[in-house]
């Protein structure tokens, strides 16, 4: 067993998942959402709720949730065989050939799948009777990896050159980190109101990177060679888009929420230390990655840029996992998450290792490894339903 696999087997047996705490905040735990999205009420939920009809009640929408999930991650894992290096669609590397063009039909008709899946399982659970924290903890734990690989796989389309209509590998971190935060501020704003409010942007998102695998599979990626206004290139605008939608659409409308729940007093009325706590875990992360990619001596999100995005998204994952059990049990949500001493020590150690012995492709891959077997969305919610389920099922017997 190497040194990888024994640290992860300690932080196994050592990490307690859910505390009694957690699992009685669970128990008492009552969904709240409010979607008012034009698009999604008045085409995707109609459709959805025909959709969901075809499915029989003895599907669990736990399956529903993660055969969506693999489609999501199936998607990755094809663009990346054909398109490890984001090279395959910039025409200025021509020793990289472009990715067929039924891969991108795939993943167009495979992301409409997943994304209905998503759409349903919600739907399904209410249609059967099987609603509750465990599905919720599960679906919206895959979502915050579905955050990283739905983008990573739109990237692919566009190319890394910013000579060639796109942009670079740091600017797309950006992009990212864009997406994360978008995401995380959601269940913020449920950790202070008691209600998630269902961003516009989702179903937008979704649709426009269908929309965009489709045409590519049609047209291929040089339909998107060309300046919309000056030097104003598809890619850059989708890059705009990306921030736009952050600013317009989802934080002032976060930040509002969460005013209006300590004006009329119907949130969860925390101090301020308490409301911005879950903040410090992402914005301590976000500061260090940030650090590290652009200080970098061997430049190292242009050396692997999937590699760093991988590694990026499965920290960012498991933050984002403590929120949402936290803000489900009704728990303080913690200061500091433990995969940020080795982000820390990789740093540090990036910036005194001499350039030439590429020390810091080491510490990434590294770091990728244990990042990925260790606490994984998937692997942790598995852990925290074992801790759940038992309890779940006293009760049921109880009752």
């Amino acid at each position: 067993m190497n040194f990888c696999s024994l640290f992860v087997e300690t932080k196994k047996m050592d990490v307690q998942y859910l505390t009694q705490q957690h699992l009685s905040g669970f128990e008492n735990y009552k969904y709240s959402s409010l979607d008012t999205s034009p698009l999604s009420i008045y085409v995707m939920h109609p459709f959805w709720n025909n959709v969901v009809k075809l499915f029989p009640k003895w599907i669990a929408p736990n399956l529903l949730t993660f055969v969506g999930f693999l489609f999501t991650v199936g998607n990755f894992m094809l663009l990346m065989w054909y398109d490890y290096s984001f090279y395959a669609s910039s025409d200025d590397y021509t020793d990289y050939p472009p990715v067929p063009r039924w891969v991108w039909g795939f993943a167009s008709l495979t992301f409409f799948v997943a994304y209905t899946l998503d759409g349903i399982d919600g739907k399904q659970a209410r249609r059967t009777g099987t609603s509750g924290p465990l599905g919720e903890l599960f679906d919206h734990g895959l979502d915050s990896w579905t955050a990283l690989f739905i983008p990573i796989c739109m990237y692919s389309a566009f190319g890394r050159s910013s000579s060639d209509f796109s942009i670079e590998p740091v600017r797309m971190y950006f992009c990212l980190w864009n997406v994360f935060i978008n995401f995380y501020v959601s269940h913020w704003e449920k950790y202070n109101t008691g209600v998630l409010f269902l961003p516009w942007g989702y179903d937008a998102s979704m649709l426009a990177t269908i929309l965009v695998f489709a045409v590519t599979s049609v047209f291929g990626h040089e339909i998107w060679k060309f300046n919309l206004l000056g030097d104003i290139s598809a890619g850059h605008m989708f890059e705009l888009l990306f921030y736009i939608s952050a600013v317009v659409t989802n934080l002032p409308v976060a930040l509002w929420n969460i005013y209006k729940s300590y004006r009329d007093r119907t949130g969860k009325m925390r101090t301020f230390y308490e409301a911005i706590r879950p903040m410090i875990p992402v914005l301590s992360f976000l500061i260090m990655s940030a650090i590290w990619v652009l200080c970098s001596p061997t430049d190292i999100v242009m050396a692997d840029p999937r590699c760093v995005f991988v590694l990026t998204g499965s920290i960012f994952s498991n933050i984002c996992c403590r929120l949402i059990v936290s803000q489900m049990s009704n728990t303080r949500c913690e200061l500091w998450n433990w995969m940020l001493l080795p982000v820390l020590v990789g740093l540090c150690l990036s910036m005194v290792l001499p350039p030439a012995l590429n020390g810091e492709l080491v510490i990434l891959y590294l770091f990728v490894r244990c990042a990925s077997t260790s606490r994984s969305t998937v692997s942790e919610s598995n852990h925290m339903m074992n801790d759940y389920l038992p309890t779940t099922h006293v009760n049921q017997e109880k009752s």
